[in-house]
C-alpha cells in the first residue's frame, strides 16, 4: 500500500514510519516540524520507498494515497498547551481534511486518539464504553476536547460514507525518540536523573500512570489497522501501573543518579489515574505489550545519554 503518515516527523510516526517500510509499504511523512524533527527520519530519506512532504495538517493536501495514519497534534501538555488553539484546530480541522482525503482516494484512515479522552477518570481501568470525565473549558481541554471531536468526525464518517476507519486510544508511551524537552514524564524523569538534577514530581507523586514501550504500541497501531472491520474505539497501553514516586525511584536506580525528589502543586485537571483495560485489544488484535518496564526504561536511558553526550 501507499500510506500517508501524518506527524511523521514526531517520536511515534518515525517509528510507524519505520515499521510500515520494513513491511514493505510505500509512506509518505507529513509533518510542519513544529514538534517533530527531520533528524527522526533522515537515515529514511535515502529510500526509494519514503518521501517526506512538510505540511501542516489544518491545511488540504491531495495526494493519491491508499492508506492513512492520523497522528499529527503535539501530545505532551507542555507542547499543546503553548498554543491551545492551533492544538485544537489540528485536531479538528486535521480530521476534516483528512478524513476528505479518505473519502475521495477511499483509502482506510486510523486515528491515532488518545486516553487523554477519558478525562481524571471515575473507573480504573478504563475500558471502550467509559464516555470520561473531561472539563470541557480548561487547561487540558485544547487536546481531550480535540480529540473527542476528532473521534465524533471519524465515527461520523464511518455512519454517513462508510468510510473504513479505525480508532486507536493510545495510553502513554515512551521510548527513544521522544524528545529531551518533550515536557512527559518518562523524558523529564530520566533528563533530570542523568544530569543528577532534582526530579521535578508534581502533586503527592502517588497519581498512578501504565507505560507502554514504543516497539509494543506501533505493532498495535498496525495490528489494527490491518484488521478488518473494526470502526470502534480501541485501547492500545500497558495494563501495568505505577505510580510517580516509584517511577522517579526506578529511573535514580537505573540511571545511578544522585539526584532527590522535589515535589510542586499538581496542574488543573492532572488524571490521578491512567490505566488501560485492554481486553478488546488482545481478543480482537491478539496484541499486548511484551516489553517489560526495565528494559523499556533501560533502551531509552541509552538513547538520552547518547542525545546529551552528543
Amino acid at each position: 500500500m501507499k500510506i500517508l503518515v501524518t506527524g511523521g516527523a514526531g517520536f511515534l510516526g518515525s517509528h510507524l514510519c519505520e515499521k510500515l517500510l520494513l513491511n514493505g509499504h510505500e509512506v509518505v511523512a507529513l509533518d510542519n516540524l513544529v514538534t517533530g524533527s527531520k533528524a527522526n527520519i533522515e537515515h529514511l530519506l535515502s529510500s526509494s520507498k519514503f518521501e517526506f512532504i512538510r505540511h501542516d495538517v489544518t491545511f488540504p493536501i491531495y495526494l493519491e494515497i491508499e492508506g492513512i495514519f492520523n497522528l499529527a497534534c503535539p501530545a505532551s501538555p507542555k507542547k499543546y498547551q503553548s498554543d491551545p488553539v492551533q492544538t485544537l484546530k489540528t485536531s479538528v480541522h486535521g480530521a476534516i481534511n483528512l478524513l476528505g482525503l479518505a473519502k475521495r482516494t477511499k483509502a482506510k484512515i486510523l486515528q491515532a486518539s488518545t486516553s487523554e479522552i477519558y478525562g481524571d477518570p471515575n473507573v480504573s481501568p478504563q475500558n471502550e464504553s467509559y464516555w470520561g470525565n473531561v472539563n470541557p473549558i480548561g487547561i487540558r481541554s485544547c487536546y481531550d476536547e480535540g480529540k473527542r471531536a476528532a473521534e465524533t468526525l471519524f465515527s461520523d464518517y464511518h455512519r454517513q460514507y462508510n468510510l473504513d476507519i479505525r480508532i486507536a486510544r493510545i495510553f502513554n508511551t515512551y521510548g527513544p525518540k521522544m524528545a529531551e524537552d518533550d515536557g512527559r514524564v518518562v523524558s523529564n524523569f530520566i533528563v533530570q536523573a542523568l544530569n543528577n538534577q532534582p526530579i521535578t514530581i508534581y502533586g503527592d507523586g502517588n497519581q498512578t500512570r501504565s507505560f507502554c514501550y514504543v516497539d509494543d504500541l506501533i505493532s498495535g497501531l498496525v495490528k489494527l489497522f490491518d484488521q478488518p472491520g473494526i470502526n470502534t474505539p480501541v485501547n492500545l497501553g500497558n495494563p501495568v501501573a505505577i505510580n510517580m514516586k516509584d517511577l522517579a525511584n526506578e529511573i535514580i536506580k537505573y540511571t545511578k543518579s544522585e539526584s532527590k525528589l522535589v515535589f510542586k502543586d499538581l496542574p488543573q485537571d492532572d488524571p490521578v489515574d491512567r490505566l488501560p483495560d485492554i481486553t478488546k485489544a488482545r481478543k480482537i488484535l491478539n496484541w499486548e505489550p511484551f516489553v517489560d518496564r526495565e528494559a523499556g526504561l533501560n533502551k531509552t536511558i541509552e538513547y538520552f545519554k547518547n542525545i546529551l553526550s552528543a
